[in-house]
C-alpha cells in the first residue's frame, strides 16, 4: 500500500508536470500565430524563454510578440520554480520515508525473541511463510529482491533486504535470538553456506534447509542443518501417494489446510497441560475428547520417541508432547481452554 505522503507528493508532481506542459502549449501557439514564426521556430523560442537561457530571438519582436514574451517569463518563473521543488520534495521525502519505515520494521524485529528466521522468499519460503502466519508463529524474511519485498511487505510481513549469506544480515534478523532458520534458498550452495553461518553463530538454533540434489543432503546435515528437505523427493513420492492410496493422501491434504481458521492439528507441550511440579498425569486424566472434542493421535517423549495412537494411560513426562486431531472449532476450543494461543 502506498504511503499517503507519498500520494500527495506524487499528485502535486503530476499537477507541476501538467502546468509546465500547458505552459509549453501556450508558448508554442503564441509564437506561431502572433509572430509568425514556424512550429520549430515557435518551440525553440518557447524552450529558451522558458528555461531563462537567453539565447537570441530567431527574428526581431514586435510589441505584441515583446508582451507576450515577457508574460510567458514571468509565468515560466513561478511554475518551473514550483515544478523544481515539488520534484526535489518528492524525491527527498522517498527517500526519508524509506528510511523510517525501515527504521521501524528494523525496531520490530529488534523486540521479537525465539522468532524463526526464513531465507528467500521464493515457492517454498512464501509456502513457509503462509504456514506461520496460520499458527500466529513470528518470522522475519530475509530477501535480496527489494521489488519482492515491496509488493508483499505488510503489518504481517517482516523483511530484511539483503543477502542471507552475510552475517551482518542474519545479526539484522536477529538470529541470536530465533529459535529456528529455515533456508529455502533455490541454490544449494546458498544454502549450504546460510546453514555454516547460523550453525557458527548460535549453536543451538534449529535448522532447516531446501535442498535441490540428493547429493547435497548429506553435505547440508554434516554442515550442521537439523532438517533437509527435499522437495522434489517429497513432490514425486506424493503424487506416487496418489495412485497407490488416494483417500488416505487426500485426507491427509485435508489436514494440512492452512488459514486462521482451518487449522485441525495442534502440537502441544506436556508443561502447558499440568503443573511440573505435581505428578505426571496421563492422557486419560486430561479428557480432552470430553472436554474439547480433539483427539490424541501422537505422542513424543522426553527423548524423542514417537507414540502413533498412544494409549491412555501414557504418562505425560516433563519435556514430552502431544499430537492432537480435530475439527477447527475443537482446536480453537481447546487452544481456548489451555490458553494456548
Amino acid at each position: 500500500m502506498t504511503n499517503p505522503i507519498i500520494q500527495l507528493f506524487r499528485s502535486k508532481v503530476y499537477t507541476a508536470v501538467l502546468l509546465l506542459a500547458i505552459l509549453l502549449i501556450i508558448g508554442v501557439l503564441g509564437f506561431r500565430f502572433m509572430s509568425h514564426y514556424s512550429w520549430v521556430d515557435a518551440l525553440y523560442m518557447t524552450v529558451i524563454t522558458i528555461t531563462t537561457v537567453g539565447f537570441g530571438e530567431v527574428q526581431p519582436l514586435d510589441d505584441v510578440s515583446k508582451i507576450f514574451t515577457m508574460f510567458l517569463i514571468l509565468t515560466s518563473v513561478v511554475i518551473v520554480g514550483y515544478a523544481i521543488t515539488v520534484i526535489t520534495e518528492y524525491i527527498l521525502s522517498r527517500n526519508n520515508i524509506e528510511e523510517l519505515k525501515q527504521k521501524k520494521m528494523q525496531k520490530k524485529i529488534d523486540a521479537l525473541s525465539n522468532h524463526i528466521i526464513i531465507c528467500g522468499y521464493g515457492r517454498n519460503g512464501k509456502q513457509a511463510a503462509t504456514k506461520l502466519l496460520a499458527y500466529n508463529k513470528p518470522f522475519v524474511i530475509i530477501e535480496k529482491n527489494k521489488d519482492t519485498i515491496d509488493k508483499f511487505q505488510d503489518d504481517k510481513m517482516m523483511f530484511i533486504l539483503g543477502n542471507a549469506n552475510e552475517d551482518e544480515i542474519l545479526h539484522q534478523a536477529g538470529i541470536d535470538r530465533a529459535s529456528t532458520l529455515i533456508s529455502a534458498l533455490p541454490n544449494d550452495a546458498d544454502n549450504l553456506f546460510v546453514v555454516l553461518s547460523a550453525r557458527q553463530i548460535k549453536k543451538d538454533i534449529r535448522i532447516i534447509s531446501r535442498a535441490s540434489q540428493e547429493t547435497s543432503y548429506e553435505k547440508l546435515k554434516l554442515a550442521g542443518a537439523n532438517n533437509v528437505i527435499l522437495p522434489d523427493r517429497i513432490g514425486g513420492d506424493h503424487m506416487a501417494s496418489l495412485v497407490v492410496v488416494p483417500d488416505l493422501i487426500e485426507f491427509i491434504d485435508n489436514l494440512a489446510i492452512v488459514g486462521e481458521t482451518n487449522i485441525n492439528i495442534e502440537e502441544i507441550k506436556a508443561e502447558k497441560l499440568y503443573d511440573v511440579s505435581k505428578q505426571a498425569r496421563t492422557i486419560k486424566d486430561l479428557d480432552l475428547r470430553h472436554k474439547t472434542g480433539c483427539t490424541v493421535i501422537g505422542y513424543k517423549g522426553e527423548h524423542g520417541e514417537y507414540i502413533v495412537n498412544p494409549e491412555a494411560d501414557q504418562k505425560l513426562m516433563p519435556n514430552s508432547k502431544i499430537i492432537v486431531l480435530g475439527r477447527p472449532e475443537q482446536i480453537n476450543k481447546l487452544n481456548t481452554l489451555y490458553k494456548l494461543d
